[in-house]
């Protein structure tokens, strides 16, 4: 066989065994809807209100009182609103309305961020800060004790652990005039249910 051949067939041999790896390439699904509840840990919430630390949740989301471990503390539910996930591995983007606005009672001061997005892919959520075009990261992600589920019709992902990022809570800080946030604070779990 001539080097032109040989060089050829490895070539041929090269694509054959490239090409079921391109075609199995993750394909993104469009997300059409559902919700992601947000629920602080009951630790987090006495902290805040001592300190004078009011978190409001903004429309639409929705918030409620729910009990972890006999003790109370505030839920938030969010509705999704678009985006965008791949199954295996599990990756995207879901896109969220509403907010929190956290509020120091004793000087007034706020801060507000809305607009969350639930980025898979760095495995945190982002926040758009109320009032500016500004997103910033405000939780890490840890899927660490996660159960996540996937189906045709879409995806469940629960108790998934909330950690501050440091941007987060030095803007939360240094906004606020408190000392009670501090990076990788564990604010509490949220569970994610995107419709496809």
């Amino acid at each position: 066989m001539t080097r032109t051949a040989v060089a050829a067939a490895t070539v041929v041999a090269a694509l054959a065994i490239a090409a079921p790896t391109a075609s199995a390439a993750p394909k993104p699904v469009a997300v059409k809807g559902g919700h992601t509840s947000v629920t602080v840990a009951p630790a987090v919430a006495g902290a805040l209100l001592s300190n004078g630390i009011a978190p409001i949740v903004t429309t639409p989301g929705k918030p409620s009182l729910t009990k972890v471990g006999g003790k109370a503390t505030l839920k938030a539910t969010y509705p999704v609103t678009g985006g965008s996930l791949t199954a295996a591995p599990l990756g995207g983007k879901i896109l969220h309305k509403g907010g929190l606005k956290f509020t120091n009672v004793f000087n007034g001061k706020s801060l507000a961020v809305k607009d969350f997005t639930i980025d898979l892919n760095k495995a945190q959520l982002t926040g758009r800060v109320a009032g500016t075009k500004t997103r910033v990261p405000v939780f890490k992600l840890d899927l660490s004790k996660a159960t996540v589920k996937v189906d045709k019709h879409g995806a469940k992902a629960t108790h998934v652990i909330l950690k501050l990022t440091p941007e987060a809570a030095g803007a939360l800080n240094t906004t606020l005039k408190t000392k009670v946030f501090s990076a990788g604070l564990k604010v509490g779990t949220a569970d994610t249910a995107p419709r496809f």
